[in-house]
């Protein structure tokens, strides 16, 4: 999976997108490699409530956390759904796992926050000009106040300016 580091300051602190999603995919792995453990063991209580869970990981990918941003937020949100279906709660709080399951959901969500701030940048960003064109568009816009002085150095008023700005020019372009 391509991972980009994007960042946006936001109170001192910087907002790194490839940081969240390497937490929501720790969090992932983490409940799905107990789930997998635990439901092998079928001397202890509850394990068949972890290989039904498990299933649940199976069914929306156990490489959810290799997928791309958008595809594995979109599996996630499917999984997190599929989870929090009461009989699923029933099951997490049999294996002591809900700590684990809000820690997965929490850093999900984070991740969705800290993924629209990046998208809302990346697109303000986009509409920026580049300095290229506002470079152009300021050089036409001397370059005609640049003609409107020529075109009145003979007039009194005039010829002070004129000659300030000629000078600034020559200076410039030696510069």
């Amino acid at each position: 999976m391509m991972r980009c580091i994007l960042r946006k300051p936001s109170a001192g602190k910087g907002l790194d997108v490839a940081v969240a999603d390497e937490e929501r995919d720790k969090a992932f792995s983490s409940l799905k490699a107990f789930l997998f453990g635990y439901r092998q063991l079928d001397s202890v209580p509850n394990f068949q409530a972890a290989a039904d869970l498990y299933q649940i990981f199976v069914q929306f990918g156990l490489d959810i956390d290799r997928m791309s941003y958008s595809s594995q937020t979109a599996q996630m949100i499917k999984l997190i759904e599929a989870l929090e279906l009461p009989e699923n709660t029933q099951k997490m709080a049999l294996l002591n796992v809900s700590t684990a399951f809000g820690v997965m959901k929490t850093k999900q969500q984070d991740f969705e926050n800290i993924y629209s701030i990046q998208v809302e940048a990346n697109a303000e960003l986009r509409q920026t000009q580049s300095a290229s064109s506002i470079r152009r568009d300021l050089e036409q816009a001397l370059k005609a106040y640049f003609n409107v002085l020529t075109s009145m150095q003979n007039v009194p008023d005039w010829k002070g300016v004129y000659g300030e700005v000629a000078e600034l020019v020559k200076g410039a372009k030696k510069s």
